[in-house]
């Protein structure tokens, strides 16, 4: 009788050190950004003496911080604390105008 290997990791979120799904992402597009940012100021000229440091704590900085974000939200919390910013708390609607143009719009008729 063959065997085959059951996949117990499908749907699961990639993770790489703790972090989990999307934080490994902006982990890479920081550390991209870092990189990009440390040859320009390297090729004007910038002391190699100024600018590790400023590029390490930088980096360091975005570390601490996708960390931390990572453990406050959770792998999708992140995206739906995003969205849930942009939900209104309330919509104000001050004459029927809005209301008589949507039932205008749909051909449906009121009882007045």
């Amino acid at each position: 009788m063959i065997r085959y290997p059951i996949n117990k990791g499908v749907n699961r979120p990639i993770e790489f050190r703790g972090l989990k799904g999307q934080y490994i992402y902006i982990m890479a597009v920081g550390l991209a950004v870092l990189l990009i940012i440390f040859s320009i100021l390297y090729i004007a000229g910038v002391p190699n003496a100024l600018l590790l440091p400023v590029v390490g704590i930088a980096g360091f900085g975005l570390l601490s911080a996708i960390f931390r974000l990572s453990h406050r939200y959770g792998v999708y919390g992140l995206m739906k604390a995003i969205a849930r910013r942009g939900v209104p708390s309330a919509i104000y609607c001050n004459t029927k105008k809005t209301f008589t143009q949507l039932l205008q719009h749909n051909n449906c008729t009121t009882k007045d």
